[in-house]
């Protein structure tokens, strides 16, 4: 005789095995020019962050941790690809007529295609900025079934557009006509897509993307979150350039960001709901630095945005490339751990495949954090960090320990005069004792001096699509 309760303990024990064997879910949210400096969890005073806080609380901040690149484009690359900027695709932002970007190739793997190969449903919701629908850098062709938000980062400049992407069908957003305000904020619409592919994927493993438009500007945010600071933070008169010109700047500013936190607040609430809290790795981090100062009437020297640091987005001194990093993974992650491990966005990638189990791809510059994350065995170190950013004046850094050599000068512009050399001089700075970069120590340490210089040339390769002149060693335009 069959005997019904041992079946049904013996399904029981089988469903458990299958669930501890799964695979954790992974959201990976990722803000559009949030400086290190302003989340609470690093000490902004202003801009209140208190679900993003909780992350850190509840699992891991980084205080040493670096984006991809110094603007959007390359920085999203990166994080995707597992290479750093001297071997990435996408070295630069460069936008393809009508719509889009210069497209990330089919060569390249991306997270979300390895993760695929382990059963993941995948989702990128946001702003995309790697290339077109139709497009080799198609986000449907790079591993994620779903995108849903703003494939072109211009378009992403209004908060408050007149259409968004479901994949390869564009939907016209009623009541939104690009004006400072309108019916259908886009930050509310990736939450609620959010929600929806959480539920929809909750009894399978999933990936999660979410790369916010915000606070990128223009300052755009509803009544009811600039209501949070209107009247509470002063406000001065600005130059306006280029954006939306807003009546309370830095209100609006901040309100964007408060915004934000209230919408991962709203997806970890889910998440725990749907009993997959100690089932999530959750991370949070952004693209870059602070926008440079009163753009669009931001204002990242009130707010501290980029805290001690020098340069803002843009710059590869450490205001334009030093970002938050906070991850919680319930009884994975130990609560309230703070760490030094000086880490990059080429690392989330190899981090992920050995957290899930999967071997990397060959030919990638990441280092996996999983050890820093989970508390225990021997956590592996860059020899260093690399950077080229042929924009800006054209740029390049190295992190090497303490030390950091920098470049700027590399595409001097056109004069009156000609154009210009490059300036192929190397400024170093030793981070533990001079986070600002204010005190070069070039002519004082020659031997450092002399390290920089071999990894600054050995550690690229030229780009056909991003060249770069001085360090490809073709000639200079005259």
């Amino acid at each position: 005789m069959i005997n019904a309760s041992a079946i049904v303990l013996t399904l029981s024990a089988l469903a458990a095995g299958a669930r501890a064997e799964q695979p954790p879910n992974v959201v990976f949210f990722l803000a559009d020019d949030l400086g290190w400096g302003e989340l609470g969890c690093y000490g902004q005073e202003r801009i209140r962050t208190p679900n993003i806080d909780r992350i850190a609380a509840g699992g891991i901040r980084f205080t040493q941790h670096y984006s991809g690149q110094a603007v959007c484009a390359p920085s999203r690359c990166v994080l995707l690809t597992g290479k750093h900027t001297g071997h990435a695709y996408i070295r630069n932002n460069r936008e393809v007529r009508p719509e889009g970007q210069h497209p990330l190739a089919d060569a390249e793997v991306t997270i979300a295609e390895l993760l695929k190969t382990r059963g993941y449903a995948t989702a990128a919701i946001g702003k995309w900025g790697l290339g077109m629908f139709g497009t080799s850098g198609d986000p449907n062709r790079q591993g994620f079934d779903l995108f849903y938000g703003y494939n072109c980062q211009r378009h992403a400049h209004n908060h408050y557009p007149r259409y968004l992407w479901r994949n390869r069908e564009r939907e016209t957003l009623e009541g939104n006509t690009r004006e400072l305000t309108g019916k259908q904020y886009s930050q509310d619409l990736f939450t609620r897509e959010a929600l929806a592919f959480i539920r929809e994927s909750r009894s399978r493993p999933f990936f999660l993307y979410m790369p916010f438009a915000i606070p990128h500007l223009s300052i755009q945010a509803p009544e009811e979150s600039l209501a949070w600071y209107r009247d509470k933070i002063p406000e001065e008169e600005y130059e306006h350039r280029g954006y939306l010109k807003h009546p309370f700047p830095r209100a609006g500013y901040a309100a964007m960001v408060t915004h934000m936190d209230r919408d991962i607040g709203l997806v970890m609430e889910l998440i725990k709901e749907l009993g997959l809290d100690e089932r999530t790795l959750v991370f949070f981090s952004s693209d870059n630095g602070p926008t440079f100062d009163r753009l669009g009437g931001s204002d990242s020297d009130f707010f501290k945005s980029a805290g001690i640091f020098s340069g803002r987005k843009g710059s590869l001194r450490e205001g334009g490339i030093r970002v938050p990093l906070v991850a919680r993974w319930p009884g994975k992650i130990p609560a309230g751990t703070v760490t030094e491990h000086v880490s990059a966005f080429w690392d989330v990638l190899p981090t992920l495949c050995e957290i899930v189990g999967i071997e990397p791809p060959a030919g990638i510059d990441g280092i996996s954090f999983a050890p820093t994350l989970l508390g225990r065995g021997e956590q592996e170190r860059h020899e260093h960090l690399y950077w080229e950013f042929p924009a800006y004046g054209g740029q390049q850094a190295v992190r090497l320990g303490d030390w950091k050599g920098l470049r700027q000068g590399l595409m001097p512009r056109r004069g009156k005069k000609g154009r210009r050399e490059p300036d192929m001089t190397i400024a170093l700075f030793n981070l533990a004792t001079d986070p600002s970069e204010s005190n070069d120590v070039a002519s004082t340490h020659p031997v450092v001096l002399a390290r920089m210089r071999a990894v600054m040339e050995s550690a690229r390769t030229p780009s056909e699509a991003f060249p770069f002149p001085a360090l490809d060693g073709r000639p200079v335009e005259k």
